[in-house]
């Protein structure tokens, strides 16, 4: 039995609990307490971010011997950060060769690999928040949360489905069938689990490890040597997190080839031959439709699980709370800018208005309504900062400019502007728009970023249609509801299943429609085009490995 398996049994143990009640759990706590981290946790992790900027990130892997690297924050300056270049025949090949002694270690000597992973990144988290905040434009808290504990509890939850899945094959077997008078046939069988191939992990730019932690670490448990490629804007993340996983290999006698970055530059990607390439057995893929729709066409005999585009609606019929139900939408569109893959964008609304505890509503008083909640969480630029953060794409800006045109503008999107802002941040407040449900055109595709509509829709089952409608065919990977009336809610219920659409309903509170937790939500259904795969469940990682089979005449 593995050392690091019995050292972090009992993590193990809760996290496969964890999955099967679906209820609140969590090893990694996400507040950044010097009481739970250490007092000097925080100054440590933002020394060790200070010292990887302007200089050489070393990984000790295959490379050219030259150096890429060309990350800015969108906090207004450059990383300077570079990493070593690879060719991608040359890593693959590395990858192959140590992928062999790690498909051939047990189950629980894997696992323990990858679970002791995890608590030193888990370590690493304040370090890690400053690399995730300087790429991703994600503010302090959240990156720390998403970049750190949040996304360690997706990658340990991907351990635990594969454990698992893993462990309901038997190591070795007596098959006796009976054969009436006869002695009967006795067979001793043993079975091994093998791996699918090398894994190739596609990270984004705006969540890098949250979007990669499943992937990652269900392919190395699984016993897949991966490749890690990064957004070429956000590689550090990665690269920490590829560094670590090398170290714990190293320690434990593997080489640590298991696991390779595969760094590159906007102008020279070179993400499609490593798509292309055979020995790449298996992809995950998190970004636009446009690229994922092309890796369905180039990859083919590999696996492919995708997170991609998708248009996230609210339909608010009626509600207790006006204010609350304000509230909860305008911190819904303002959290990182717009810029989470939950994030709402289209907010349908019954033509002839909604009945709330403060009297009938129309069309344009509930837009005006969010608008003005908008304005007053907003309204104060530090807090304003810890809330959008900064927009990590200046593509992002050009966008919100073109939807200005689309309809009446009900709050305007405008830079925050105070001492707390640092100089050179790329920051915008949520664009809202007030649209006709014929305006298709406009709100039937995804409008990334700080970008949101009121639509109006006929009546309450039209905008039910509507939004459940635009989660099938042009995919969601969340939706939301307010009403007061059962019937609504059930029908929204079974429209949006239909549309393998999460629902939440009725939220006036602090939870948001934007959040996702491990352990009980299923993130993205994969029964729509937002993706291919559910974060995380038992199909994500048992079509991972296969089993080979050996069968003995019995002595």
């Amino acid at each position: 039995m593995s050392e690091l398996f019995d050292r972090h049994r009992e993590t193990l143990k809760q996290a496969v609990e964890a999955a099967h009640t679906r209820g609140y759990w969590s090893p990694y706590p996400e507040m950044p307490s010097g009481k739970i981290y250490g007092e000097t946790a925080k100054a440590d992790g933002e020394a060790a971010f200070k010292a990887m900027l302007d200089a050489p990130f070393d990984l000790d892997q295959p490379t050219t011997g030259k150096r890429v690297g060309k990350e800015e924050s969108p906090y207004g300056f450059k990383l300077g950060t570079t990493y070593p270049a690879v060719d991608v025949d040359q890593l693959v090949s590395a990858a192959k060769t140590a992928g062999k002694a790690w498909a051939q270690a047990s189950v629980e000597t894997r696992v323990g690999v990858c679970l002791e992973v995890l608590a030193r990144i888990n370590r690493q988290s304040f370090a890690m928040a400053s690399a995730v905040m300087h790429t991703s434009g994600q503010a302090w808290m959240m990156a720390f949360q998403a970049g750190g504990p949040h996304a360690q509890d997706r990658g340990l939850e991907a351990v635990a489905y594969a454990y698992e899945e893993m462990s309901k094959i038997p190591g070795a077997v007596r098959w006796e069938k009976p054969q009436g008078k006869n002695p009967p046939a006795v067979l001793d069988k043993t079975f091994k689990v093998i791996p699918r191939g090398i894994g190739l992990v596609i990270g984004c730019a705006t969540f890098p490890n949250w979007n990669s932690y499943s992937a990652y670490f269900a392919d190395l448990a699984t016993g897949n040597a991966v490749i890690v490629k990064p957004h070429p804007m956000a590689i550090l993340p990665l690269a920490l997190t590829v560094k670590i996983t090398r170290e714990v290999l190293a320690e434990q006698g593997f080489d640590p080839n298991v696991a390779l970055l595969a760094p590159d530059e906007p102008d020279a990607p070179i993400t499609k031959e490593l798509v292309a390439h055979p020995e790449i057995g298996i992809i995950d893929f998190t970004g636009s439709r446009t690229f994922g729709d092309w890796i369905r066409q180039n990859a083919a005999g590999k696996l492919v699980y995708t997170e991609e585009t998708g248009v996230n609606s609210v339909v608010a019929l009626s509600t207790d709370s006006f204010k609350g139900m304000c509230g909860n939408i305008a911190f819904s569109l303002s959290l990182y800018s717009g810029q989470m893959c939950t994030a709402p964008q289209n907010v349908f609304v019954p033509r002839d208005g909604i009945e709330t505890d403060e009297g009938h509503k129309s069309v344009d008083e509930v837009a005006e309504g969010i608008g003005k909640s908008l304005a007053k969480l907003l309204g104060d630029p530090d807090r304003a900062m810890g809330i959008l953060g900064a927009v990590q794409n200046p593509d992002t800006l050009k966008r919100i400019e073109a939807a200005r045109g689309f309809g009446r503008v009900v709050h305007e999107s405008a830079p925050v502007t105070g001492d707390s802002v640092p100089e050179g941040a790329r920051t915008a407040t949520p664009l809202l728009v007030q649209l006709d449900a014929g305006d298709e055109a406009a709100y039937l595709e995804e409008r990334f970023g700080p970008i949101a509509f009121v639509i109006a829709a006929t009546d309450g089952p039209d905008a039910i249609r509507r939004a459940a409608g635009a989660a099938k065919t042009k995919g969601a990977i969340t939706a939301s509801i307010y009403s007061t009336d059962d019937g609504q809610l059930a029908a929204a219920e079974e429209a949006f299943a239909e549309a393998g659409a999460p629902l939440s309903e009725n939220l006036t509170g602090q939870i948001l429609v934007n959040q996702s937790a491990a352990f009980s939500d299923f993130h993205v259904s994969g029964a729509n085009p937002a993706g291919t795969a559910s974060l995380t469940d038992a199909a994500f990682v048992a079509n991972r490995f296969r089993v080979a089979t050996v069968r003995r005449q019995a002595a």
